[in-house]
C-alpha cells in the first residue's frame, strides 16, 4: 500500500474512533433527566431525594427510588447556600447525604482545551508521518550504491551444507578444503611464508553443484560469507556498479576473514573493449572496480573471492591473473559412479521400491548433471503422488528420465494408423543399426510416444564413461542417425520429414569431424575459429582460415561421410530385414520397447556376444 495513504487512513481511523468515543460519553450522559433547581427543591422538600453529589457547577441526585437526575447551579454558589436561599428546612438538607467534586481544572480541560487541542495534534502527527514517510523513500533511493549481499541463516536455524553433503566432485572438494584451512588456522600456513588466495573460480556446465559448492564452503569455514549475484552489480545509473562493488567488500573487510560469493561472474566480468562504442560503460566500470578490491594497494586484507561461471571463455584475462583468481576450480558433469553417489543423496526421504536400482539409473542417464539427477527423481515421487500410490518404483524413474530428457507424454496428439506405422519402422530402423553395429552403443529404449518436439525415440547409452571417441565410433553414429530415414526408403519406398532432426545432428556430427577433429583426409588440422561478439553474447560470425577450394574440400567430406552412413544403414537394414519387421510389430502393439525386451526379440548385441565367446 501506498505509505501517503496508509497515513490517511490512520489519521481517518483515529477521528472516528475520537468521535465515536465522545458521542459514547455524550449518550451515557444523555440517559440521565435533566431537572430545574425549582424541581430538586420540591424533591428535596418532599423527601425524595437520597443522595446530592456536588460535581462543579453539575449536581448528580440519587432519588430514593433510585433514580438518577442531575440538576445545574451557578459555579459561584454551593449547593448549602443554594438550598438555604429557596427555604429548604436544616433537618430535610441534613437528611441528605453527598459529596463535594472539584472538578472545575478537569472540566476546563475537557470542555474548552482540548477540543482545541486533539485536532491539532492529529493534524500535525499525520503531517510528521507523512514527511517521514518522504524521508525515508529519499534516503533508499539515495543508497541505491549500497549493496544488500545475502548472508546464509544461523545455524541453529538452518543446519549448515558441508562437503559431505555433496556427492562426487571430489577434486574440486579437494581444492576448496585448503581455502577453508586457510580461513580456519592461517598461520599454519604463513608461518611458512605462504599467503591467502585471493579468489577461487568455479567454472564448470550448468547444474554441476557450483554454488551448493560454495555453501559448502560456507558451512565448512565458519566464517561470514558474503552471497550476491554478478546481475546485482549492473543498473542503469552510471557508477552505481563500482559503488555497490565498493560497498560489498567495506562490509566484507570489517568481518575478515570472510567470503563473498559471486554468483555468475560473467555477467559483469565480460572481456574489456569488446563490445561496440567505446570501453568505457558501466559493466566495465564495475569491472575494473571489481580489479581494484581484489588486487589493489590494499594487500593484507583477509577476504576470499569465490565466483561461479559456466562461460570462463569470455571472462577478461585481467581477472583470471594470479593475484586475483587464483585458483581455477573445473566442476565437470559426473561420472557414473559420481551419479550413481548423488541419485543416493537426492534419494534420500523418497520412499524407493524394491525394483528401483539407483546403479542402472546411473547407467541410463550419461551427461546427466546434478540439477538433472535430482529433477529426475523429484518428477518420479511427483508421478507417483499423481497415481496415488506411496512407492516409487523403476518405471517411475524411467518415466521421469524420459520427461526430462524429452518433455511430457502428448497424449493429446492422435497419429494416424499410416503416420503410427511409419514411426514405428523409423524407430526400429534406428534400434536395429544400433544394435548390429558393435560400436555403436546399446539400446536401451524404443519408443513411438510422442514427447516434446518428437514423435518417437530411440535410447543408446554407452554401458561406461567415455572421455575420447574414434573415427569407427562416429561414423557409427552416423549410421544410426541415418538408420530411421533409410527404414523409410527400404520398406516404404518413399522419405518423409521425420527425419529432420536426425540429419541435422548427423550433419553438425560430419562437420566437426572434419573442421574439428581431423579425421578426414584434409588431414590433422581444424578449420575455422568461431568468434563472439562479447556484446550480444553469442556467436554471430566464423572466422575462415582457409580459401574457397578447401572449403569445397570440406563440404566433399562431409557429404562422402553422410553417404557412407547412409549407405551402411540401408545394407544393414536390408540384411536384417525381418528384425526391423519384428520390432516395429512389437511397437505398434505395445508401443514402447525396454531392452530387456529388446535383446529377447534380437539376442545379444553382436559386440557382447564375441566377448563372450
Amino acid at each position: 500500500m501506498n505509505p501517503l495513504l496508509k497515513n490517511i487512513l490512520v489519521f481517518i481511523g483515529s477521528l472516528v474512533v475520537l468521535s465515536l468515543l465522545l458521542s459514547g460519553i455524550n449518550v451515557q450522559n444523555a440517559k440521565v433527566k435533566q431537572v430545574t433547581l425549582g424541581q430538586l427543591i420540591e424533591k428535596v422538600n418532599a423527601d425524595q431525594v437520597k443522595t446530592v453529589d456536588v460535581n462543579g457547577e453539575r449536581l448528580d441526585v440519587t432519588l430514593k427510588d433510585n433514580t438518577k437526575v442531575y440538576a445545574r447551579k451557578e459555579p459561584t454558589v454551593d449547593w448549602s447556600t443554594l438550598a438555604k436561599n429557596y427555604g429548604v428546612a436544616p433537618e430535610k438538607l441534613a437528611a441528605i447525604t453527598g459529596t463535594v467534586k472539584d472538578n472545575s481544572t478537569s472540566t476546563f480541560w475537557l470542555n474548552t482545551i482540548l477540543p482545541l487541542v486533539l485536532p491539532i495534534l492529529f493534524i500535525g502527527g499525520f503531517i510528521w508521518l507523512t514527511f517521514r514517510q518522504v524521508q525515508g523513500q529519499n534516503s533508499r533511493a539515495m543508497s541505491f550504491g549500497q549493496v544488500a549481499p545475502r548472508e546464509p541463516e544461523p545455524p541453529a536455524k538452518k543446519k549448515p551444507v558441508t562437503f559431505k553433503d555433496i556427492a562426487g566432485a571430489a577434486e574440486a572438494k579437494e581444492e576448496l578444503q585448503e581455502i577453508v584451512e586457510f580461513l580456519k588456522s592461517p598461520k599454519r600456513f604463513t608461518d611458512l611464508g605462504a599467503r591467502i588466495p585471493k579468489g577461487a573460480l568455479l567454472v564448470g556446465p550448468p547444474g554441476t553443484g557450483k554454488t551448493l559448492l560454495a555453501k559448502a564452503i560456507a558451512g565448512e569455514a565458519d566464517v561470514p560469507f558474503y552471497n550476491i549475484s554478478g546481475s546485482e552489480f549492473v543498473e542503469m545509473f552510471v557508477g552505481v556498479g563500482a559503488s555497490r562493488v565498493r560497498d560489498l567488500f567495506r562490509r566484507a573487510k570489517t568481518t575478515a576473514p570472510s567470503i563473498v560469493f559471486i554468483d555468475e561472474i560473467d555477467a559483469v566480468g565480460r572481456q574489456r573493449g569488446a563490445g561496440l562504442g567505446g570501453g568505457h560503460d558501466e559493466r566495465e566500470q564495475t569491472l575494473n572496480q571489481i580489479l581494484v578490491e581484489m588486487d589493489g594497494f590494499d594487500t593484507d586484507t583477509h577476504v576470499i573471492v569465490i565466483a561461479a561461471t559456466n562461460r570462463p571463455d569470455i571472462l577478461d584475462p585481467a581477472l583470471l591473473r594470479p593475484g586475483r583468481f587464483d585458483r581455477r576450480v573445473t566442476i565437470d558433469l559426473p561420472d557414473i559412479n559420481e551419479r550413481e553417489a548423488i541419485l543416493k543423496v537426492h534419494a534420500v526421504g523418497k520412499p524407493l521400491g524394491a525394483d528401483v536400482d539407483l546403479r542402472r539409473l546411473a547407467e541410463r542417464t550419461p551427461g546427466f548433471s546434478g540439477a538433472d539427477l535430482a529433477n529426475m527423481l523429484n518428477e518420479a515421487a511427483i508421478i507417483t503422488a499423481r497415481q496415488n500410490r506411496t512407492t516409487m518404483t523403476f518405471t517411475d524413474c524411467v518415466n521421469a528420465m524420459d520427461k526430462v530428457l524429452l518433455g511430457p507424454e502428448r497424449k493429446s496428439k492422435m497419429m494416424s494408423e499410416q503416420e503410427k506405422k511409419l514411426t514405428a519402422y523409423h524407430e526400429a530402423g534406428h534400434a536395429v543399426v544400433a544394435h548390429y553395429l558393435p560400436q555403436a552403443d546399446p539400446v536401451q529404449k524404443v519408443s513411438i510416444i510422442s514427447r516434446g518436439r518428437t514423435g518417437g525415440f530411440t535410447l543408446k547409452t554407452p554401458t561406461e564413461d567415455k572421455n575420447y571417441h574414434t573415427l569407427v565410433e562416429f561414423t557409427s553414429d552416423l549410421a544410426v542417425m541415418m538408420g530411421g530415414r533409410a527404414a523409410e526408403e527400404h520398406f516404404f519406398k518413399e522419405i518423409s520429414t521425420g527425419a529432420s532432426s536426425d540429419l541435422q545432428s548427423a550433419t553438425r556430427l560430419a562437420r566437426q569431424i572434419v573442421t574439428r577433429f581431423g579425421m578426414s583426409k584434409l588431414g590433422p588440422r581444424t578449420f575455422g575459429h568461431a568468434e563472439e561478439m562479447i556484446f550480444l553474447g553469442r556467436e554471430i560470425h566464423e572466422q575462415r582460415d582457409y580459401s574457397e577450394k578447401v572449403a569445397q574440400t570440406i563440404d566433399q567430406e562431409i557429404d562422402q561421410l553422410l553417404a557412407d552412413a547412409h549407405a551402411a544403414a540401408k545394407h544393414l537394414l536390408k540384411v536384417h530385414e525381418d528384425e526391423v519387421q519384428i520390432i516395429a510389430k512389437e511397437l505398434l502393439v505395445k508401443e514402447t520397447i525396454e531392452r530387456d525386451t529388446f535383446e529377447k526379440l534380437l539376442g545379444p548385441k553382436p559386440a557382447l556376444r564375441s566377448a563372450a565367446a
